[in-house]
C-alpha cells in the first residue's frame, strides 16, 4: 500500500478528517516532522511521518497489543504514544495489509466510539 493509498482509505472512515498539528514541534537546528495526523471527533487513531512512511501509529485494544507484538515483527511500540494503548505498524512488513486495514479500523473505531 502506497501513501495515498493508505491516506485515502484513513479518510474513509465517517467524519474522519486529517491534520499535520505538530508541524511546529521541531527541536532546535532539526527539521520539522511531517507527521500526518487523522482524527474522528478532535481525536487521534493514526498517524505517521509523511516523509518517511514507514509506519503508522494506532490505538489498540490493550488486551490485543501483547500478542499482536508476539505474533508480527512489524507490530511494536508506537512513535511518542502510551504503550498500553497504541502500537506501531511497519509497512512492507510480515504485517498483511489486510490486517493493517483491519487494525486501523478498529482504531478508529476505538477512538469514535470514545467519550
Amino acid at each position: 500500500m502506497d501513501i495515498e493509498q493508505f491516506r485515502d482509505y484513513c479518510l474513509s472512515f465517517p467524519d474522519a478528517y486529517e491534520g499535520t498539528p505538530f508541524d511546529k514541534f521541531a527541536g532546535r537546528g532539526r527539521e520539522p516532522r511531517s507527521i500526518l495526523v487523522f482524527f474522528v471527533r478532535a481525536r487521534m487513531f493514526c498517524y505517521f511521518d509523511i516523509n518517511a512512511f514507514d509506519r503508522c501509529t494506532i490505538k489498540c485494544d490493550p488486551g490485543e497489543i501483547a500478542e499482536l507484538q508476539e505474533r508480527y515483527h512489524g507490530i511494536g511500540k508506537p512513535y511518542n504514544g502510551n504503550p498500553k494503548y497504541w502500537i506501531s505498524v511497519a509497512f512492507n512488513s510480515d504485517v498483511p495489509d489486510p490486517l493493517l486495514r483491519a487494525l486501523v479500523w478498529r482504531s478508529y473505531a476505538l477512538v469514535a466510539r470514545a467519550k
